[in-house]
């Protein structure tokens, strides 16, 4: 479950999305995320149900749980989760989708 902190009401948006790793986790040293948290540029952190970013929701260890980053023009996004792994109903998850449609509307969005 991740949840998405690039849009401006972040806590309603919280997507169950696989993932396709154990072993794989985000790690930069603390100046680089300290930067990156101050440029906004943590798009996406792993969460429980509830959207509580918790020690315990996070899968693999990634610091400071998270799981998607962007640059600074915002125009690559890099992600641990796979949204195209919840794409159809008849795989009982639709969150990708939506994660996708986030993606391509914050494409379109001036910088």
């Amino acid at each position: 479950i991740c949840k998405n902190v690039f849009v401006k009401d972040a806590e309603n948006h919280i997507y169950k999305i696989p993932i396709a790793h154990g072993e794989g986790r985000y790690y930069a040293d603390k100046a680089t995320l300290d930067k990156l948290e101050s440029n906004g540029q943590v798009v996406l952190r792993y969460c429980d149900e509830n959207g509580n970013i918790t020690p315990d929701a996070n899968p693999n260890g990634s610091v400071r749980n998270i799981a998607g980053i962007c640059n600074e023009t915002r125009n690559v996004f890099g992600m641990m989760p796979h949204p195209e792994r919840a794409c159809s109903p008849l795989l009982g998850n639709t969150d990708g989708r939506k994660v996708f449609k986030m993606l391509f509307s914050l494409a379109l969005e001036p910088a």
